[in-house]
């Protein structure tokens, strides 16, 4: 099917062209350009290349902050790890691509983006997705009216149902294609809805299979398809040999090799005759007029004919002298292009071995946190219970030690995955509106207690010259000011910390802001000033035993710093305290935020609320049922998604708690199960794995939202019942 698949891409391709030309920028211009010499790469066969041109379009699109052409850009890298049968790259990158595209208005691009993941899906062999996202394409492409795309959708559904051993019903959904008029539909697929017809066929009924593969043989000559041709006609002249029809096999086998030698003839025409024998005329001309002048030149004067000779032989000894150092030469570069090429080789292969190795220790790091999360669930859950169950003050000691402590080893997992993430290539810089004073005055009042243990005193100075909305990433700065305060509080007692935000650059649409986060601390040693910034390092042995911590914060900084346009620097000096500081350029932004204060829910919001609870875990059913019932909530537990999806068939909740990891069929599958017949109740997944990746694919299966473990008790009750409330206000 990868030529249908082709021809779908280069309507999209024409489309992308026609859309950036329309709106013409040079901005836009630039990356319609990277797009099509990665087309034409990529058409070539090249595919490092198209590979190349493609992410610098996507590069250069992110940084001008053009979100069509990054969507464009993602698409068009999915596109070629398709060809490249590396369907999970692909998938990952049409993926971004839709996440883009769904906030803005359906298109063609949007449309085939849903088609490619379908494709992809189904050559993976994840039937139930691949439909999934065919169903998504067929609405794209009614809403913009391109009805020739419909029938492409149709005949992969049929292929799909072919391949799940739905025979008849396949044999049905390719039978629509063929009946439809040819000028309402593409050639292609009709030609291609017949030999799957004729597929089925075979066995049962050769006959009827000729007569199928005929038809398509037929359509297949007037769409000019030459590799869909080939096909058939291979195909007819086995079936015909099968059947002992030796003078119909023999014709379609002709046809085959005819095809198939013209495609080589074309490949391979030299220059013609005329053109040649001009040239051997020419050479004949130059030797008749050579021998007349040398003739004249004899009977001119006979002496000069020694010396002739002997400029002959002289000039005879010079070219051989040529010849065998060309040779020589011929030679050593013969060997310097193997060698070159074997170094090539051996690049690749360890290419290879490294995108192995860290695509293995991505894989690692997920287990290692899944399974690190789930036990930690228990440790934090059962600690905040016996908080809130008034222990004896003799026990407080202890509980706030061991809630301490599963905080900490949840920071360090943390870390550890943040640093991963933020060293990979698939961080994304979010452009939303913010308000600066907001953020960093709510960053510092959660270090209130921390300060007031150490005696620090903070202090925050902002220019009023700041505008009052901004345009930018306000997790990743929120993620750079809490570790850079966290230290300066950690490190510095009985003293002073200084956050300040000032105006280095104004334009008429954008911003550059110098940050500073200074302190009175302990500060650096200088032989450390060097390497602080590295993964797993601080300021000494001593310094880690004290005070603790990963040493992995400020190399995140470091990254998210340089992901958002700058660069930190440092500024130390030992028992006299440390200066952080860079600068970020933001753009303003026209709109005025609208300050949120107080919880973001109504506890009465959750009293009374009957919960269905899927959790395999006896002790995470332990924990959240006492989570669910302290704040008067009713909770039934099922420990299997295969008796959760029964169960909801004769029963009603007003929300469902589906835990991602199940025995038997796992929790997107069973809530995959549950929206056919009941598309209303609230489902929430529970999953002990990092969502920055895959979000987007649970929420796909019909989540309505996902909380990850261990639990944090607000964020868990919050969760509940907004989505509660959302749902009775939707109804």
């Amino acid at each position: 099917m990868r030529y249908l698949y082709l021809l779908l891409f280069l309507s999209f391709a024409k489309f992308n062209c026609f859309s950036q030309e329309k709106n013409a920028t040079v901005k836009v211009d630039s990356v319609s350009y990277y797009l099509e010499v990665s087309n034409f790469h990529k058409g070539s066969f090249d595919y490092d290349k198209a590979l190349l041109f493609a992410r610098k379009a996507k590069q250069f699109a992110t940084q001008n902050n053009l979100q069509k052409e990054i969507a464009d850009s993602h698409l068009t890298i999915g596109n070629i790890y398709h060809e490249l049968d590396r369907q999970d790259e692909a998938i990952e990158n049409y993926i971004r691509s839709i996440t883009i595209y769904n906030n803005l208005k359906p298109s063609l691009n949007s449309a085939f983006c849903y088609y490619s993941i379908g494709l992809s899906y189904l050559e993976k062999n994840n039937l139930n997705l691949a439909d999934n996202y065919f169903n998504k394409a067929a609405a794209e492409y009614k809403i913009i009216n391109i009805p020739d795309a419909i029938d492409l959708i149709d005949l992969q559904k049929g292929i799909i149902l072919k391949h799940k051993g739905k025979i008849d019903e396949a044999a049905k959904q390719f039978r629509a294609i063929t009946n439809k008029n040819t000028s309402g539909t593409i050639f292609e697929a009709k030609a291609e809805a017949y030999f799957q017809l004729a597929d089925i066929k075979t066995k049962t009924n050769p006959k009827a299979a000729i007569k199928d593969l005929e038809k398509a043989y037929e359509i297949s000559k007037e769409s000019s398809n030459t590799n869909q041709t080939l096909r058939i006609t291979r195909r007819l002249s086995d079936l015909y040999d099968s059947l002992k029809s030796t003078n119909q096999s023999h014709f379609y086998l002709k046809k085959f090799i005819g095809i198939r030698d013209s495609l080589f003839n074309i490949r391979t025409r030299t220059t013609g005759v005329p053109a040649y024998e001009k040239y051997i005329a020419t050479e004949q001309l130059k030797t008749i007029d050579k021998i007349n002048r040398e003739n004249k030149a004899q009977e001119k004067s006979i002496k000069f004919s020694k010396l002739i000779s002997i400029l002959s032989i002289a000039l005879i000894s010079i070219l051989s002298l040529l010849s065998l150092s060309l040779y020589k030469n011929n030679i050593i570069r013969t060997k310097t292009n193997q060698l070159l090429k074997d170094k090539n080789q051996e690049l690749e292969i360890e290419k290879e071995r490294a995108e192995r190795a860290s695509k293995a220790r991505a894989e690692f790091l997920s287990t290692v946190s899944h399974e690190l999360r789930t036990p930690l669930n228990a440790i934090n859950g059962i600690t905040h219970i016996l908080i809130e169950d008034n222990p004896k003050p003799s026990q407080m000691n202890y509980l706030n030690s061991l809630k301490f402590s599963g905080n900490y080893l949840l920071t360090f997992i943390n870390d550890i995955l943040e640093i991963n993430r933020v060293e990979s290539d698939v961080v994304e810089v979010e452009t939303i509106d913010f308000d600066l004073r907001d953020l960093l005055e709510n960053i510092l009042g959660s270090f209130t207690e921390i300060a007031n243990k150490n005696k620090t005193v903070y202090h925050l100075e902002l220019d009023e010259k700041i505008p009052s909305t901004l345009i930018g990433d306000p997790t990743k700065l929120s993620q750079i000011f809490i570790n850079l305060i966290n230290n300066a509080i950690k490190f510095t007692k009985n003293g002073h910390v200084w956050v300040s935000a000032t105006v280095k650059k104004e334009k008429t649409n954008s911003v550059k802001i110098h940050f500073e986060v200074r302190d009175t601390g302990i500060g650096i040693p200088k032989d450390r000033i060097e390497t602080i910034f590295d993964s797993f390092t601080q300021g000494s042995v001593e310094i880690n035993r004290k005070y603790g911590g990963t040493g992995l914060g400020l190399a995140i900084v470091k990254r998210l710093v340089h992901l958002l346009g700058g660069k930190i620097k440092l500024d130390s000096e030992e028992n006299k305290g440390s200066r952080f500081y860079f600068d970020i350029s933001l753009r303003v932004s026209d709109k005025k935020l609208e300050k949120k204060t107080g919880p973001q829910y109504d506890e009465s919001w959750l009293v009374g609320k009957n919960i269905l609870l899927v959790e395999d875990n006896k002790i995470n059913q332990m924990i959240t049922q006492k989570m669910l019932e302290r704040k008067r909530m009713t909770c039934h537990i099922i420990e299997n998604g295969e008796d959760a999806v029964e169960h909801m068939r004769n029963h009603t909740y007003d929300l469902v708690l589906m835990d991602v990891h199940l025995p038997g069929i796992n929790g997107t599958i069973a809530t995959e199960q549950i929206r056919k017949f009941d598309p209303e109740t609230p489902i929430v997944g529970l999953t002990a794995i990092s969502l920055d990746e895959n979000k987007e694919m649970l929420l796909s299966f019909g989540m309505n939202e996902v909380i990850t473990k261990p639990f944090d008790p607000e964020k868990f009750y919050e969760v509940i019942a907004t989505t509660i409330h959302q749902k009775i206000n939707t109804v």
